[in-house]
């Protein structure tokens, strides 16, 4: 049986986003694609044009930069996968909002919905804590909520996989 829930972690530009699309389309499953990142430059905008030259064009495309959770109850069926990409651009979206709650309350509105999601669910991440503590205060902040929102996803999800220049490394969960 294969991993319904399913965390992909990863530094810039190190295959996680092509793993979890390669994943989408082995599932067999009706996929949505749900983007959170917002185009703020041209160098943005490519990334995200690239990303979608990539996929299928029957695939479903939502973007939400804030409100994960509430996309992924309304997106959610036992015979559809949902891949998240990525999980560290939503954050950086809530760590920019006024409300100084808001990432807080959108982290735990996640992972609350997470156990009750039906169907197939990829997620996909930026492993920002291998390196040194940052300088700055918001980047310390982001730092450390990427970190906690890591630890409790892998707590919940079926399969966690680290990638590493285009080589998945199973940490929790079946072999690919």
């Amino acid at each position: 049986m294969s991993a319904r829930r399913t965390l992909i972690l990863g530094g810039v530009r190190s295959g996680k986003s092509r793993l979890a699309e390669r994943l989408a389309r082995e599932s067999g499953l009706a996929v949505t694609y749900i983007a959170t990142a917002h185009a703020g430059d041209a160098e943005m905008a490519a990334r995200i044009a690239a990303h979608r030259a990539r996929r299928p064009a029957h695939w479903r495309l939502r973007e939400e930069p804030l409100h994960l959770a509430a996309a992924l109850k309304s997106e959610a069926a036992e015979e559809r996968c949902l891949l998240v990409d990525c999980l560290t651009l939503w954050l950086t979206a809530l760590l920019t909002q006024p409300d100084a709650a808001l990432p807080e309350r959108e982290i735990q509105a996640l992972l609350d919905a997470l156990p009750r999601l039906p169907g197939r669910l990829l997620l996909v991440s930026n492993e920002t804590n291998m390196g040194v503590t940052p300088p700055g205060e918001l980047s310390r902040r982001y730092c450390d909520l990427a970190g906690e929102l890591h630890q409790d996803l892998a707590q919940q999800c079926d399969q966690v996989i680290l990638t590493i220049a285009g080589l998945p490394q199973i940490l929790k969960g079946e072999p690919l």
